[in-house]
């Protein structure tokens, strides 16, 4: 089938769906779709994909609204405030409910009682990446230069105790080296400083850490994940580099706020299906790396369940204190 007939199939598609199921709660009011990083960052871009094209089949205009900083708490809370018509959805990793509970002093909601996961989009492996200016080429080399000049590198993360400082935070109890921690508000702002070489080490989304690859100024070294990445298959987990307890899966999907009705969810959560199943859509998830995989809202329940019990169990393990 041609690019154009495949195309047109989708359309088809699109247009019977939306035909058949009724508008949102209100048909002329627009879709926030909310984002907790700055515009032009990987899980930016994923959104405003979405958003393009679940907007006909939600029978509603879905604009993308950023509102970055805190490491999504901001995001979040604006979502938590929202009424629960459907009209109010953020599109963020699952971190943002089932971990910064765990490490943020500020953060008051809890993941299941103030949220209502929608639909999982996709996956994609926290990466370990170093600039090219450090003199090291592999993993031990980073730990063996790292510990013969202690404080003199520095690792960036999207701000206080997120799962990027958390990590930062591992990696230097379990491997023994001093290393700086810098929080920023976002992915975009890290790459400006990681390519100019004023940042050095960072635990970065692989859709990130994928951009950062195409500019050859920097070397991927690990992934956090239960086990080898089909985005990444040449780098090891951070569990075969020796570095515990980082054995978990970074799942990307739409929250909406606490107690939407059932039948809401659903509509959204089959749009999201419709969309994600384009390969269009699917194509540029992957190029953006992130590998597309959707699941219902029960599922993507039970996965935020899990990873808030997981985090819990990690945090109490390493002795964090929330900051």
């Amino acid at each position: 089938m041609d690019e154009h007939a495949l195309k047109r199939r989708h359309f088809i598609a699109a247009s019977a769906f939306a035909l058949a199921r009724p508008a949102l709660a209100v048909a002329d009011k627009p879709v926030r779709l909310i984002v907790g990083y700055p515009a032009g960052g990987g899980t930016d871009l994923q959104a405003r994909l979405l958003g393009q094209h679940m907007s006909p089949l939600l029978g509603v205009p879905v604009v993308v609204e950023n509102r970055a900083g805190a490491g999504t708490m901001i995001a979040a809370n604006e979502l938590v405030r929202s009424a629960p018509d459907g009209h109010s959805l953020m599109y963020t990793p699952a971190s943002t409910i089932a971990q910064l509970p765990h490490t943020m002093l500020a953060v008051k909601y809890e993941a299941l009682r103030d949220f209502t996961p929608v639909a999982q989009c996709a996956l994609g492996p926290i990466v370990l990446v170093l600039q090219k200016s450090v003199p090291a080429g592999s993993f031990a080399e980073l730990i063996a230069y790292a510990k013969k000049n202690p404080g003199k590198l520095n690792y960036a993360s999207q701000g206080i105790g997120t799962s990027a400082h958390v990590f930062g935070q591992m990696l230097a109890r379990q491997a023994g080296i001093d290393i700086v921690h810098v929080p920023y508000k976002g992915a975009s702002d890290v790459a400006k400083d990681f390519l100019a070489g004023r940042v050095h080490v960072q635990f970065a989304s692989s859709s990130a850490a994928e951009a950062l690859a195409r500019t050859g100024q920097v070397q991927l070294l690990g992934v956090v994940a239960p086990g080898r990445s089909a985005l990444f298959p040449e780098l090891k987990t951070m569990s075969e580099l020796g570095i515990q307890g980082m054995d978990m899966d970074t799942s990307l999907g739409l929250l909406g706020p606490a107690q939407m009705p059932a039948s809401v969810v659903a509509r959204i959560a089959e749009a999201a299906r419709t969309v994600m199943a384009m390969p269009q859509v699917q194509n540029a998830f992957r190029i953006g790396g992130v590998d597309p995989r959707w699941a219902g809202p029960a599922a993507f329940t039970q996965t935020i369940r899990e990873s808030d019990a997981a985090w819990g169990r990690l945090i109490a393990a390493i002795g964090y204190s929330k900051q």
